[in-house]
């Protein structure tokens, strides 16, 4: 008997060792990655950081108030800037859009805007585009507004002008990029297939987005010289709804890359007394563009989309 309740007493004293040195050993909780948002590290924050302010809308009236708006980095404060000069400063809402109105009009003559944005941790971004406005002397019409991407297809934001078109099929810009290759971007009807054909050969083809623009770069750069263009907008049928025609001539890719500033790339539907106009409010000062470029130029009254005239300084109005 002695004997059992020996064993028992035993079983006991171990039984409560074992559950001491249990509870003397941590409970091992599965490990949680954690993730801190304010890691610069951390992809998404990065991206955030990264993104760049961006126009949207653009509207310049006659006399050169205007209405701006785009999109930033949530929260953000952004100023709308002329070189060096703050010309309004509005926050970036919640969901990044913001929007200004520029009281103040704009100065007559060819002016180049960016955004800067500068964000809740100080970091200050400027914007990959910028926007081109040319306002008359007059302040008589409605002011050319172009959005511009280094290397990339302007956009027309607000065009003063027609630019050929057969329905919603429209040719807006034709650029060069930095490799010497073309880019021509319009509209069409969302969702419907463009092509763009040069003597015959496709250029390039693509589809209408949501908003129907479209962007088109050559496949390979054109010769130097003047091409047949041919634009084409198809249906899902395979049927051409619509179809534009007209001449384009390529300048020499090191012409264009040394291009100064004041130059002018022609733009479909343009004439040397329109582009006169454009640069100095007076049609009759053609003559001067024409003199500067008579390598160029064979008839002031036909010149052709593409073609890179140099714009000499104004002449004083006394003159002639």
């Amino acid at each position: 008997m002695s004997t059992l309740r020996g064993f028992i007493i035993a079983a006991i004293v171990t039984g409560l060792a074992a559950v001491g040195i249990l509870m003397m050993v941590p409970r091992e909780t599965p490990s949680t990655p954690r993730i801190d948002v304010a890691d610069p590290a951390s992809p998404a924050q990065e991206q955030i950081v990264r993104s760049a302010p961006a126009f949207d809308i653009v509207r310049v009236d006659p006399d050169g108030t205007a209405i701006i708006a785009g999109r930033a980095e949530p929260g953000s404060d952004v100023a709308l800037m002329m070189g060096d000069k703050v010309l309004g400063m509005v926050p970036a809402g919640a969901d990044g859009t913001w929007s200004m109105i520029i009281s103040t009009p704009l100065p007559v003559g060819d002016l180049e805007l960016h955004l800067l944005a500068t964000t809740t941790e100080g970091q200050s971004i400027k914007s990959k585009h910028v926007v081109l406005i040319s306002i008359l002397p007059s302040r008589a019409r409605l002011p050319l507004v172009v959005l511009g991407s280094p290397g990339g297809a302007s956009r027309v934001l607000q065009d003063p002008d027609h630019k050929p078109s057969d329905g919603p099929l429209v040719l807006e810009t034709i650029d060069y990029d930095r490799t010497g290759g073309v880019i021509f971007a319009g509209q069409a009807e969302a969702g419907l297939k463009v092509r763009v054909l040069s003597d015959g050969q496709l250029v390039g083809e693509t589809r209408a987005d949501e908003n129907g623009r479209w962007v088109i770069v050559s496949r390979e750069p054109l010769s130097v010289g003047v091409h047949q263009l041919q634009v084409d907008q198809i249906e899902a049928s395979g049927r051409i709804s619509a179809v534009l025609a007209l001449p384009f001539e390529r300048a020499d890719p090191v012409h264009v890359a040394g291009a100064a500033a004041g130059s002018v790339i022609v733009q479909p539907g343009n004439s040397l007394w329109r582009i006169a106009r454009r640069l100095y409010g007076q049609g009759w000062q053609y003559t001067v563009i024409y003199s500067a470029n008579q390598d160029q130029i064979r008839n002031p009254d036909l010149i052709y989309p593409g073609q890179v005239f140099a714009v000499p300084a104004k002449e004083s109005t006394d003159q002639g």
